[in-house]
């Protein structure tokens, strides 16, 4: 599919973590026709600002990144919140872009999507296969729901509406909140704050085993727009590493990226969520994409944006 400097490309959710990977990328690249509007300009949970806004623009592509989301605390509390919003973002998106004919539709989902006993590495197919994670059950089927209604319109009206599950994220534009963020964001601000303050130890939540894999942003934004023009299947499909590493790996690379010499200690008390998720990429890489980012590369990038742009202070 042909993308030209005149295509007109929606990016839902343009200042959040993907967005605004996407952004720069598209940018990047030379595609300026970009929409853009903030929560404030246009809430997605609306459905008469949604549907004015598509009539009002003539919109050949769509990147939906937008979503109400947090780490497993947050996600674990609100759960009716993450349900209902994420599940109106989504309907009111990918049906207006349905009336109004929009060429392709990019919907951003989650590898929380499949069960949490999914034999590893973790396919497309897995899906609906077993339970959730009960920790973050209503995002999960708000974009199983997302996920269902792009394959629906697909069978129905021949749209071209592809969902991507991307593993867990990190980068550039994260959220370091001290109560909302994940893992990645969150544990980074604890050495940080560790570090200035000269405490001796941080405490990592579970137990350190569970195995994770996370994708530096801004490669997941290259798969985007990889995607965007060269993919014209309507399956879904899987963005990650295919690597993954414990939490308490994690720990202790991220101890080193912040230059912390404190010690390590796991609190068993806390939930340790899925016990293993990594994604199977076979479908992504055979379209030639690798991400470039190694985990520690990727850190070392994230704390020195975090440091620069003052979000460890915040």
């Amino acid at each position: 599919m042909e993308i030209t400097q005149e295509s007109c490309i929606y990016v839902a959710g343009h200042s959040g973590l993907v967005g605004s990977s996407v952004v720069r990328n598209l940018r990047a690249k030379g595609l300026n026709n970009l929409l853009l509007r903030t929560h404030a300009e246009l809430d997605l949970c609306d459905q008469a600002a949604v549907r004015a806004f598509f009539r009002e623009n003539a919109i050949d592509y769509v990147i939906l990144a937008a979503a109400r989301v947090g780490g497993i605390l947050y996600n674990q509390k609100f759960q009716a919140e993450f349900l209902y919003d994420n599940l109106m973002m989504s309907s009111n998106v990918i049906h207006e872009s349905h009336l109004t004919g929009v060429k392709k539709l990019l919907f951003l989902g989650s590898s929380c999507i499949y069960p949490k006993m999914a034999p590893q590495p973790i396919s497309e197919d897995a899906l609906l296969t077993g339970p959730l994670e009960p920790t973050n059950e209503g995002y999960a089927l708000a974009k199983i729901a997302g996920l269902k209604m792009c394959e629906k319109y697909n069978t129905q009206y021949g749209k071209l509406f592809v969902s991507v599950m991307p593993t867990n994220l990190y980068g550039e534009g994260d959220s370091f909140h001290p109560l909302h963020s994940h893992v990645i964001p969150g544990m980074m601000r604890r050495f940080h704050e560790a570090k200035i303050n000269g405490r001796s130890e941080v405490v990592i939540w579970g137990t350190g085993r569970p195995m994770r894999e996370f994708l530096y942003v801004d490669d997941l934004a290259e798969a985007l727009y990889l995607l965007l023009r060269k993919y014209d299947e309507p399956k879904t499909i899987n963005v990650g590493t295919g690597i993954d590493c414990s939490i308490l790996e994690l720990a202790h690379t991220l101890r080193e990226v912040v230059g912390y010499e404190g010690k390590i200690t796991t609190d068993p008390t806390k939930p340790d969520g899925t016990p293993r998720k990594v994604l199977n990429v076979s479908r992504v890489q055979a379209l030639g994409w690798r991400a470039q980012h190694s985990l520690k590369d990727g850190l070392l990038k994230t704390y020195a944006w975090a440091l620069k742009s003052g979000a460890l202070a915040q």
